[in-house]
């Protein structure tokens, strides 16, 4: 049987785990987001921050052919969604103003997880 504090501790958990206080949140706080929207893997994932790796076809001009070339992108990750994601997710980023010395991105939504195909 539960106690009634287990139970108000339960409540509390789920209601800190709504209630963001992130500034930089462009769900619940005032981030605004704008520009250009990327799609990519997380290959690394760090306390506030992911980092994104995707392939683009860059045209050689010399060769008169493309070729595969991959870029990282470092994300920022809000605290309400660090828990939704993990690495190898398939997760979307967009651009908002400079967050960092690398970080000009924040993750928007996670669109396939690393299992799913």
């Amino acid at each position: 049987m539960k106690t009634k504090k287990e139970t108000t501790e339960r409540k509390v958990e789920k209601i800190v785990e709504t209630i963001c206080n992130d500034k930089d949140c462009p769900v619940h706080g005032n981030l605004k987001i704008r520009g250009r929207v990327f799609k990519g893997r997380i290959i690394k994932k760090f306390h506030k921050r992911i980092v994104i790796e995707f392939e683009r076809m860059i045209y050689v001009r010399k060769y008169e052919r493309y070729a595969k070339s991959k870029t990282k992108i470092h994300a920022r990750l809000p605290i309400c969604m660090e828990k939704k994601v993990e690495v190898g997710d398939l997760v979307k980023v967009q651009e908002c103003r400079p967050l960092s010395k690398i970080i000009h991105f924040v993750f928007i939504e996670k669109i396939k997880g690393g299992d799913e195909k």
